[in-house]
């Protein structure tokens, strides 16, 4: 008997937890969703709380909670709650990190669960990127393409010809003017490459190299063929050969880039077009900079991108009102409003078209024509991309970067240590 109701107490105590805040479920009567956001400018944080907020004032019966995510951990910490059945309804991530999750079934398909008007209105070239088989398993919302941040005087004085969207540099004239820009203890450019490996991978289509290979039998392979090497080789000759990259920067970050960017150190940063907003926010007073498109190969303009998406929980019981949320959050004026937030684009074909995304300022109008040029990255549908990346890749490339290494043994280790981990995956 004593059992039976410690048994039963047990059972309350746990119902009464489902139904409390911070948990998916019900309260109230009231259905309960959470979404993970990994939001961290103070203005994008702003701008999905905002969204947040209205979608409660305007839905009395469907509450959703903000919780507040990280990219540094995101992979991790998602894969964990998954296995613990303590995943958020809604989930914000990027393609690139989704495949193993759908995959694994970890992911709900929304090909019968998202409404027409998004559907129709973001391109097919954004919704490959999170296709995986049959089934989508996200929704592709805001994506960054990669410019070159340059120092509008330093280029002008130089008497360099600066590049347009019409005649962008090709990556041998690339080449030749970080030359022309270097000398006096000064860079031509500054490569952030932390990680180096998306950032390799994605320009490396403007020049025909993918990378990743599917054979007839479904499965992928890894061949590092003369197309995939004119990106990295662009990169180490000019830190090893010219001298016209600072080495100093190669394994930094973005942001540690924009100090010495500041100071004159060098004239231009190959950057994400979010990192516009630390320039607005940073840059001493009277600096003058300007937004070039990155250089352009045999397939032009060419990139790969891996937007920021939007999945669902295969787990949550409440999936038509988590993608009902997902439809509100990304209505045109609310996609602007989180691609502003972000300083990103968004992927929808009406909010591309908002004015505020097509003005000189800030470089906005140059980004907003690249949009045309992304495409899915090389990396979108490999199993074992991760580990491939951070096992196999990173420090490949980051050892080539440095000349550490050669070309032939990054070709040998990206190939054959990376097949081997990519074998595990296709069995």
């Amino acid at each position: 008997m004593r059992a039976r109701t410690l048994f039963l107490l047990t059972l309350a105590l746990a119902l009464l937890a489902g139904c409390t805040s911070g948990e998916s479920g019900t309260a109230n009567g009231r259905i309960v969703l959470r979404f993970q956001s990994l939001a961290w400018q103070e203005e994008s944080v702003a701008a999905n709380k905002e969204l947040v907020k209205e979608w409660n004032a305007g839905h009395p019966g469907v509450k959703v909670e903000y919780v507040q995510g990280s990219w540094d951990s995101v992979h991790d910490q998602l894969l964990t709650s998954f296995e613990g059945g303590e995943a958020p309804d809604i989930i914000h991530d990027a393609s690139d990190d989704l495949a193993d999750f759908a995959y694994g079934g970890y992911l709900a398909d929304l090909t019968d669960l998202l409404p027409a008007r998004l559907k129709s209105g973001i391109p097919q070239r954004s919704w490959e990127t999170t296709t995986f088989g049959d089934g989508i398993y996200g929704v592709p919302f805001l994506q960054e393409p990669r410019v070159i941040v340059a120092n509008a005087k330093w280029l002008k004085k130089a008497g360099v010809r600066i590049p347009t969207l019409e005649h962008p540099w090709s990556w041998p004239e690339f080449r030749a003017v970080t030359r022309q820009l270097s000398g006096n203890g000064r860079y031509g450019v500054a490569w952030p490459l932390k990680e180096p490996v998306s950032a390799t991978l994605n320009l490396s289509l403007s020049t025909g190299g993918t990378l990743f290979h599917r054979g007839a039998d479904g499965k992928v392979t890894v061949r590092f063929e003369a197309a995939d090497q004119v990106v990295p080789r662009t990169v180490h000759d000019q830190a090893n050969i010219d001298h016209s990259a600072s080495p100093t920067t190669l394994g930094s970050g973005g942001s540690d880039t924009l100090p010495g960017f500041f100071g004159g150190k060098y004239a231009m940063v190959p950057l994400g077009f979010s990192y516009r907003q630390q320039i607005v926010q940073q840059a001493p007073k009277g600096f003058q900079w300007q937004v070039l498109p990155a250089p352009a190969g045999a397939d032009g303009l060419t990139q790969g991108v891996s937007p920021q998406t939007l999945s669902i929980d295969e787990d949550s019981p409440h999936k038509k009102e988590a993608a009902e949320f997902v439809d509100f959050l990304l209505r045109p004026k609310n996609m602007v409003r989180l691609a502003l937030g972000d300083w990103m684009l968004p992927t929808g074909t009406e909010a591309l078209k908002d004015p505020a995304l097509h003005t000189a300022k800030d470089g906005w109008a140059t980004g907003t024509a690249l949009a045309t040029h992304l495409s899915s990255a090389p990396a979108q549908s490999v199993r074992g991309y991760p580990e491939w990346k951070d096992k196999v890749a990173t420090p490949a490339f980051q050892e080539y970067y440095s000349g550490a290494i050669g070309l032939a043994e990054l070709r040998g280790r990206l190939e054959k240590d990376g097949n081997l981990v990519l074998a595990r995956y296709q069995r």
